[in-house]
């Protein structure tokens, strides 16, 4: 847990403040002192002197016990001096502002981890090094060197990049939108995202967590720690670096497709995170939380002075899979003799050009009353007759105190300029076009849905037979570590999947024996070689083989062709396999994130994963919840779901499958990757049959 005395210290020492303000350590003292910082404030630089009416202590061990904060702008190795002597005048927390460290390689890297041993070994925790610093408006201290000091608010804003750091602060100076705090993470040394979400979670000044992060180091905790946050707060966070970086030497579908972003992408669902896709959408949506409370029921009515403004709203809403609220024939009977004949008292309500504020105040009172509104979105275009800040006024006065999800988009720039600054200081979010209006209430409306649903204890109920699965790695590892159909069967067998009938064969004699003694209609042979990985490119995969003749036919054929086009390739022999028809062929996966550990898939399978590339993933270990989330969440999830006449698939054997290779994954994290493509899922209640696997063990290279 991370000490007050990080946001709320009584005594700072600077250890590098100047007199050139010109200096990072000039800016981080000024910022302290402009901030009005209540506390003992001392500053330390061997030239002596005084900045800003205050005198400068020649050295560290002038500085008068105790101190709290110890705020470092030298060069790192005296850092590592410094930081001994103020640790033994009490010294609670650090902001290590100065680079140097491992972001410059060689010698930085060593320095930083003696900053960290030194951290762990005296039990003082340290924000940075290379980083802005840390701000708590609340508590009037700036420790940071940034270009001013944001106003009071309740949002919380922590930041791996202090460049973007400085632009946001700037951004929301300029805006008058208030922080609670605000933190650099810099290399996050000692302090880490994890750190800053437990504490601000309990910080009664935050109302709404945003942030900007580059890469998480503990990817497991964070999960841990921002569920825990999110069920109290929202999370709003924007993650660059979105690369496939992760697939690089992956083998499998599961490995080539998940990528460093769908891991992210995954942990922040299952924590329930709300990812923005930009720095605007950042700040839209943590304005809207920082205002009004989250709407619940996923329904908005829109209230405009012209058409065009709210079919775009309407467009947007429909886009985002929310729904427009239906106005009842009571509802437009309230509203009629306020609004003239030719107004349209559906949803977009639309009281058209001429609207004064009278107007608009007439019907906001009307739809304040209504309880079952919980969300609205007030639209203005300036026209002739238009009065933008008296409607602006209108709106506080009617929706402000209110406990709806209140938006407001007055399109325009000059004429409505001061309206907008009417709704924020009066607490309706204001958005200069009404998409964004639309988005930051689809936010809203995604986080009522995480804190309504609680998140059950992580999976794992699920048992197998490990020792029979051990004993199947072991042969692939033996094997060089990629593992072909015939022994991944047998580790996923044992964790309780189903295979057809299947038999090996080396011969065509073989092959023709193990088709008589199955007593199927129809069987598939496969081509068994740990070189052939995509069997049907190669010729490797006869289906629909109904005869004696047919499977002699089929193996002849099929190392004739083999041996052209793979020369190389070991042939250990075929597969034959009773043929399953019917169903929908899925493929499920696995493969291992540095930073989330395990990560598991699900898509349509066969070769409509290669094409079509929907899939959703999740870290594990999952709960049922989770697992019924990924199969709705892939696009052509209708087609499961009964489309058309047809029959629905069997989805709780799917939920049951993508438990078992979650256990799985915590059994043996020796695992790397592990694709079954296809497995078929059948009608409800009729289960579902793996068609082909493979998996990958650590062992081999990558």
């Amino acid at each position: 847990m991370l000490p007050k005395e990080l946001f709320q210290p009584k005594s700072i020492a600077v250890i590098g403040a100047s007199r050139n303000q010109e200096k990072v350590g000039y800016g981080v003292f000024a910022n302290l002192v402009k901030a009005g910082f209540p506390g003992s404030l001392y500053g330390v630089n061997p030239g002596g002197g005084e900045v800003l009416g205050y005198p400068l202590l020649t050295s560290v061990e002038a500085v008068p016990a105790p101190i709290d904060l110890g705020v470092f702008v030298v060069s790192p190795k005296d850092i590592l001096k410094a930081f001994p002597i103020l640790a033994a005048k009490g010294m609670k927390a650090a902001i290590a502002i100065s680079a140097g460290f491992k972001e410059i390689g060689g010698e930085g890297i060593l320095l930083e981890r003696d900053l960290t041993a030194m951290a762990k070994s005296t039990g003082i925790r340290v924000v940075g090094p290379n980083c802005l610093g840390v701000i708590d408006t609340h508590a009037c201290m700036n420790a940071s060197f940034s270009n001013g000091t944001p106003s009071k608010g309740n949002i919380g804003f922590i930041s791996q990049s202090g460049a973007l750091c400085t632009a946001i602060l700037d951004q929301s100076i300029g805006g008058d939108i208030g922080f609670s705090k605000v933190i650099s993470m810099g290399n996050k040394a000692d302090v880490s995202e994890s750190d800053l979400l437990e504490y601000l979670a309990d910080d009664p000044e935050t109302r709404v967590i945003m942030g900007y992060i580059e890469s998480i180091d503990d990817g497991r905790r964070f999960v841990r720690a921002a569920k825990e946050v999110t069920s109290r707060k929202p999370v709003i966070l924007v993650k660059a670096g979105a690369t496939a970086s992760g697939a690089k030497a992956a083998s499998s579908h599961t490995g080539s497709l998940a990528g460093s972003d769908n891991a992210y992408g995954a942990a922040f669902r299952q924590a329930g995170i709300i990812r923005a896709a930009s720095i605007e959408e950042l700040f839209d949506f943590s304005i809207a939380f920082s205002m009004r409370p989250p709407t619940s029921s996923g329904k908005i009515l829109i209230l405009t002075n012209a058409g065009g403004p709210g079919i775009l709203a309407a467009d947007a809403v429909e886009r985002l899979g929310i729904n427009l609220f239906e106005v009842s024939e009571e509802l437009q009977a309230k509203m009629a003799p306020k609004t003239p004949p030719t107004a349209s008292l559906n949803n977009p309500i639309d009281i058209i050009g001429d609207a004064r504020a009278d107007r608009y105040r007439d019907v906001l009172n009307i739809l304040s009353q209504e309880d079952s509104i919980d969300t609205i979105l007030v639209l203005l275009t300036p026209q002739g007759m238009t009065e933008p800040d008296e409607t602006a006024r209108a709106t506080v006065e009617t929706l402000g105190k209110t406990n709806k999800a209140v938006f407001a988009s007055f399109v325009g720039q000059a004429s409505v300029e001061e309206a907008r600054k009417i709704l924020m200081a009066g607490g309706i979010p204001s958005y200069p076009v009404p998409e964004r209006a639309v988005d930051a209430a689809c936010a809203m409306f995604r986080y009522s849905n995480v804190r309504r649903a609680d998140f059950p204890e992580d999976g794992g109920s699920l048992g197998g037979r490990p020792m029979a699965a051990q004993r199947a790695l072991g042969r692939i590892l033996n094997k060089g570590g990629k593992g072909g159909e015939e022994d991944s069967r047998d580790i996923l067998e044992a964790y309780g999947f189903s295979f057809p009938k299947n038999a090996f064969a080396t011969t065509s004699k073989e092959a023709v024996e193990a088709f008589r003694s199955m007593s199927v209609p129809k069987v598939v042979m496969k081509i068994v070689s740990p070189q052939i990985l995509h069997k049907t490119d190669v010729g490797g995969v006869k289906l629909g083989l109904a005869s004696e003749e047919d499977v002699a036919n089929a193996y002849e054929t099929m190392m004739s062709t083999i041996s052209r086009l793979v020369p190389d390739a070991h042939i250990e022999g075929v597969s034959i396999q009773e043929m399953i028809v019917g169903g929908q062929e899925l493929i499920l996966g696995l493969t291992r994130d540095p930073q989330f550990g395990p990560l598991l898939m699900f898509g349509l399978g066969g070769i409509y994963v290669e094409v079509l590339k929907d899939v959703a993933f999740r870290i594990a270990p999952i709960s049922k919840r989770d697992a019924r989330e990924m199969i709705r969440e892939i696009k052509y999830y209708p087609l499961l779901a009964g489309y058309r006449g047809t029959d629905p698939v069997d989805e709780d054997a799917v939920v049951d499958a993508l438990e078992r290779l979650s256990v799985m994954s915590s059994d043996f994290p020796e695992i790397l990757e592990l694709d079954i493509n296809p497995i078929r899922v059948m009608p409800k209640g009729k289960g579902l049959r793996a068609i082909d696997c493979r998996v990958s063990v650590a062992g081999t290279e990558k």
